[in-house]
């Protein structure tokens, strides 16, 4: 299983991207996948998931109303919609993948698989 997150860069302040987790060795349709995100000095933080089948969504606080997050099956991709970008959305975004599970779950540790991470910069 092998999971490639990019799509990250440089934006000003309002701006928006569009996170990639392309996977392979594994149908992303099957399980919960989740997007993290952590700044130097904080927490890891998860910003969404998409539970399996129904797709259904959830939202940290951080990007309620700002970030979605949607998967498409036949590229067998991931993406995290990010608008209205802040500086503080600056970090590392991972995807992480819960093989074996369905739901969503919080906690970092319940997620097997884990992408290389893609820098987002959010400044002026």
């Amino acid at each position: 299983v092998q999971l490639q997150a990019s799509g990250g860069g440089v934006v000003q302040p309002g701006g928006s991207l569009r996170l990639s987790c392309a996977a392979s060795g594994v149908t992303l349709d099957d399980y919960a996948v989740a997007w993290f995100r952590q700044a130097p000095g904080k927490r890891r933080e998860r910003v969404s998931c998409i539970t399996s089948r129904d797709g259904d969504t959830t939202y940290g606080e951080s990007g309620k109303g700002r970030f979605t997050i949607s998967r498409d099956n036949a590229k067998n991709t991931v993406y995290l919609h990010m608008n209205s970008l802040k500086p503080e959305d600056t970090a590392v975004y991972v995807c992480a993948l819960r093989l074996g599970a369905v739901h969503c779950n919080s906690y970092s540790h319940e997620y097997n698989y884990w992408g290389q991470g893609t820098q987002v910069t959010v400044s002026s």
